[in-house]
């Protein structure tokens, strides 16, 4: 028994819920800078406002996939349980952020969207890997691409077009304007919509056709049985590798807090050093007291095992949403500041660049969404890896480029530096996927796609951590070089990249 060829239209259904994820991550990203200044935060401190963002992420991806795989529901299935959940709760959150009336409330309100967000946007991954066959899969995270490119566009430019429409884009000092509010308030709704769209139009195999395609698979993650000696030895690995990293962890905290150093630095060494040492400590203390049979200790053992293709991919996820991180963090106060020359969030020219950022990510997305079927093309005559390399250098370039404008034109601001940037996001959003979800267990899938979401979410938190840090000590606070940054560390992805064992041509059957 195989899984069945898909028609356009029936990927066409089960990608368009992406629409409405990504117009809410798009409004996320274009304009919670611009809230969180409007509000009162300052430079240096946005990227630790920001943490909540990928923090969730880290949290929330891997344990709705891990429940993901392991549920049914007999009208609603696997995946689209989660999809309808975090539908609801991100177009409400969507509906409250640009309210928020202090800055605290925002950065809590930027917590619970993402949080939700992600909670629809998890089961997504899976359900592709779940639904279609390995020759159409790269078609399915294609089509994905494609949806996230026109969400995203469309999103990105709400507040512009809603300023055309006489909405103000202006306000008084601590109100966030009305162009900003009521395009979150049509990104909550579409949100919605596109999910419940996929909720009702698409269908999913059943847990026991999935096991006869699991049976089919050389799964050996499924077959693998392990005994108590293997997760005694495996959990003393784990107390001693989590003792080091838990003190690595708190010295070089006790660093931070003895040479004054900026505080977004503990986001590295208290949260992801001292929160993963506890971790792998926890899950030693209970593989080592022969307690192996639960969701925790399943978590951290699949994270140590994870196919080699995949812990190749996780570099070059690292630096490739690394410079995503820094893009979404400094975008508008680099171009308010390095070419239009103000940090008066009050004033028309503010607003002006702030909206011009929002017609660069709209562009960057269209652009994505032009070329997301041309790359599959492309990694059929060369390789999936030389496309992704290709893909990324185009998109470094692209982000250092804005360093360099000085005359502030509807092309060199809104779409020369784009063009690079868009390619690069279609291939970020479908090749990684494309090369992951061959190498992963049918029986895992949710809860890989979830681990590989790590990937995504480390970088970003480290860009929270030392951006500011960087920016601040040797940048004279100047957010244009963060940007330069971010462009080194996509075409260092994309050289990476090149020593992915990926073989396998895509198909665009």
């Amino acid at each position: 028994m195989k899984k069945r060829t898909l028609g356009f239209w029936e990927i066409w259904n089960m990608s368009f819920g992406f629409l409405g994820i990504q117009m809410g991550f798009a409004l996320q990203n274009a304009n919670v800078s611009r809230i969180f200044q409007t509000l009162g935060a300052e430079i240096e401190d946005i990227p630790i406002l920001w943490v909540a963002a990928p923090l969730t992420g880290l949290i929330i991806q891997p344990i709705i996939g891990y429940f993901s795989d392991r549920t049914w529901h007999p009208k609603l299935g696997r995946r689209r349980p989660y999809f309808l959940v975090g539908a609801i709760l991100a177009s409400l959150a969507l509906f409250v952020m640009p309210n928020s009336p202090v800055l605290w409330f925002a950065a809590g309100m930027l917590w619970i969207m993402d949080a939700s967000i992600n909670v629809s946007m998890e089961p997504f991954r899976a359900f592709v890997g779940d639904n279609l066959p390995d020759h159409q899969r790269t078609k399915g995270f294609a089509m994905q691409s494609f949806f996230i490119g026109i969400g995203a566009y469309v999103a990105s430019k709400l507040p512009l077009m809603l300023t055309y429409l006489g909405v103000a884009n202006t306000a008084p000092e601590g109100i966030i304007p009305d162009s900003v509010k009521f395009s979150f308030y049509i990104g909550g709704f579409v949100f919605l919509v596109a999910v419940l769209w996929t909720v009702f139009r698409s269908k999913e195999y059943s847990p026991e056709e999935m096991k006869v395609f699991e049976e089919a698979e050389k799964d050996e993650f499924a077959r693998e049985e392990r005994s108590e000696n293997w997760y005694v030895s495996n959990g003393k690995v784990h107390l001693k590798n989590g003792l080091i990293i838990l003190i690595l962890g708190l010295i070089s905290s006790f660093l931070i807090y003895n040479y004054d150093l900026k505080k977004d630095l503990y986001v590295l060494t208290l949260g992801l050093l001292s929160f993963g040492g506890i971790a792998m400590i926890i899950s030693g203390l209970m593989q080592t007291g022969k307690n192996f049979q639960n969701g925790f200790v399943t978590i951290m053992n699949d994270f140590q095992t994870m196919p080699k293709v995949m812990k190749q991919l996780a570099w070059v996820q690292f630096f490739s949403w690394f410079a995503l991180f820094s893009m979404w963090i400094y975008m508008t106060p680099a171009v308010t500041e390095h070419i239009y020359g103000t940090t008066d969030t009050t004033s028309d020219l503010y607003n002006t660049g702030a909206n011009q950022v929002g017609e660069m990510f709209a562009n960057y997305n269209i652009i994505a969404a032009a070329v997301a079927f041309l790359l599959p093309l492309l990694a059929k005559k060369t390789s999936r890896k030389f496309t992704h390399f290709l893909a990324l250098v185009a998109g470094g370039l692209g982000l250092m480029s804005v360093y360099f404008i000085s005359n502030p034109t509807a092309f060199t601001i809104e779409w020369l530096p784009m063009i690079g940037v868009g390619i690069a996001w279609a291939s970020i959003l479908s090749i990684p996927y494309a090369m992951l979800s061959g190498s992963l267990p049918a029986s895992k899938m949710g809860y890989y796609m979830g681990v590989f979401n790590f990937f995504i979410v480390i970088p970003q938190l480290v860009a929270a951590s030392i951006l500011g840090f960087m920016v601040s000590r040797f940048f004279d606070n100047q957010p244009v070089y963060a940007l330069l940054v971010g462009g080194i560390s996509m075409i260092l992805a994309g050289l990476i990249s090149l020593t992915v064992n990926d073989s396998v041509k895509a198909s665009i059957e």
